[in-house]
């Protein structure tokens, strides 16, 4: 079933990255899923996975990938844990991925998920990823997986010099734009990339 989403769902619409790809038949979608949806676990489209938040559908976890451009030897940020599913995808790409979850239950069950399936590179605490992970910044790459009106100014400052910062931004109740941040010379440069929708970045904020 991973081949076949891969395939039909990813690759035929563009996505190319072999590593990103490579990623995508690897991890197991269907661990990161509620019992009830196991059997829609590969399909194109988000799924519920409890408290208000979805595990996103597998063509933008792929797109997002692509788009951040990962390295072997980049050190992620990930705002938004969920169900531990994209930070999985991610960690097969990166050196080590820090992965902030705003709900305790999610963060919780997504790190038990990543550890009950031998991830070694990925960390994950519970807290507000509006600010970021201070004491392991810089990062070479940050994603946020949650939809924001503007860029949180934590995360810029968090983000190295030539990094990566890839973001929904918009109202959460209209389609937003994925945007590509990138930092050159202290200066963010910001480009709209895909229509898409998310669910809002919560906080304190």
């Amino acid at each position: 079933m991973q081949d076949t989403m891969v395939r039909d769902q990813i690759e035929k619409r563009g996505i190319s990255d072999a590593r990103v790809l490579d990623a995508m038949r690897t991890v197991p979608r269907h661990r990161f899923v509620l019992d009830t949806d196991i059997d829609d676990a590969y399909g194109d489209f988000p799924l519920s996975i409890g408290c208000g938040q979805t595990i996103s559908q597998p063509f933008i976890v792929a797109y997002m990938c692509e788009l951040a451009r990962f390295t072997e030897h980049d050190r992620v940020l990930e705002v938004g844990s969920g169900s531990g599913y994209h930070a999985s995808i991610i960690a097969q790409l990166v050196d080590h991925v820090f992965s902030i979850e705003i709900v305790p239950d999610l963060a919780a069950q997504a790190e038990s998920t990543v550890k009950a399936l031998g991830y070694e590179n990925i960390s994950i605490r519970y807290g507000d990823g509006f600010y970021g992970w201070a004491e392991e910044a810089p990062f070479d790459v940050i994603v946020v997986t949650a939809a924001s009106d503007y860029i949180p100014p934590p995360l810029i400052n968090q983000l190295a010099e030539g990094g990566r910062l890839v973001i929904p931004l918009g109202p959460p109740a209209f389609t937003q734009e994925l945007m590509l941040a990138e930092k050159h010379q202290g200066e963010i440069v910001v480009r709209d990339k895909l229509p898409v929708r998310f669910v809002p970045l919560t906080g304190r904020h």
